[in-house]
Parts: structure tokens; C-alpha cells; sequence
């Protein structure tokens, strides 16, 4: 089983796409940071907070001697405190990274950490028949319609459409 280390924009594409069940079905063990966990809202951490209960979702809290290899790490500019742990996580547990964030994918690229997004987590759901590839379809254009990230990249838009084209 894979690990994964996610952000807090996965978690909040998921509850908006109704995608939260079928993701914790995956063969994946779904970590983050208590850090993450805050940025959500209320509705979205008491969701999280069932998968939590059942051992589906494990949230790290980041002590003070993490905090300060984080900071020594020297982790770019652009990327949130959140961020920083998200990817710290990451490395210490040998994990990919689920997130959206270009800056957070930026880095981990340049990190050599694997990283996913959405269009991985729906190929996922439909390779391991979570979902059906029609529902994975609306999901997309629902997600293409409502997610600014994914409406005016070229690189995603392209891949997105190959996808649409192949699930309906």
C-alpha cells in the first residue's frame, strides 16, 4: 500500500466533488498534518474526522524540534507553513504527495518526491473501480468548471480533455 501525504486543496476538491468515500476506499494509506487539517472548514474537518476515528486518515502534529528542521530545510518563499509540512511528511515517511499546489508540486518535482493531483486521483478511482469512468467524467468537468487551476493551464487542460474523451 502506497502512502500518501495530502494537502489541504485535495481534501477540499474531494468534499467538493463529493469524491471523500470512493478516495478512502483507494489503496492508499492517507497521511497529513494537523496544519492542513486546520486550513479545512468545519464541515470538511468533521468528514475527516470520521476517517480519522476508523484509522483511514492519520494526522501528524508537527512537534517544535520538526518545526525547526523544517525551517532549516529552507523550503522556498512560495510555499505556506502548510506546505513545508506537507512535504517535510513527505520525506520522513517516504511518501508521494497529493496536492494542486503548483508551488508544492514545483518542489517536489525538484525534490525527485513523487506527486499526484486530482487527474491521478481519478484515474485511481477508476482503475481500482471506485468509480465508473462516466462519473469520473462529470467530476472532471465539474472540477474544470469550478477550480480556476484548472481552467487556464494548457499542460492540464490538454490532459484533461484526452481523459474526457476516453471516459465518456
Amino acid at each position: 500500500m502506497k502512502l500518501a501525504i495530502t494537502d489541504a486543496c485535495i481534501f477540499i476538491d474531494l468534499h467538493l466533488l463529493e469524491l471523500v468515500v470512493p478516495f478512502f476506499e483507494l489503496d492508499i494509506e492517507v497521511h497529513t498534518s494537523l496544519d492542513v487539517f486546520n486550513e479545512l472548514n468545519d464541515e470538511q474537518q468533521h468528514l475527516l474526522s470520521a476517517y480519522q476515528s476508523m484509522g483511514k486518515l492519520t494526522v501528524h502534529t508537527i512537534q517544535h524540534n520538526d518545526r525547526i528542521a523544517i525551517h532549516q530545510v529552507g523550503y522556498p518563499r512560495g510555499l505556506s507553513e502548510m506546505d513545508c509540512t506537507v512535504l517535510y511528511l513527505a520525506v520522513q515517511l517516504g511518501a508521494m504527495v497529493l496536492s494542486s499546489d503548483k508551488a508544492v508540486r514545483n518542489y517536489a518535482k525538484r525534490s525527485s518526491i513523487e506527486y499526484h493531483g486530482m487527474l491521478w486521483i481519478l484515474d485511481e478511482l477508476i482503475a481500482q473501480n471506485r468509480v465508473i469512468p462516466a462519473v469520473a467524467a462529470s467530476k472532471l468537468r465539474q472540477l474544470m468548471t469550478s477550480n480556476y487551476i484548472y481552467q487556464n493551464n494548457a499542460v492540464l487542460l490538454k490532459e484533461m480533455n484526452i481523459r474526457l474523451k476516453i471516459w465518456n
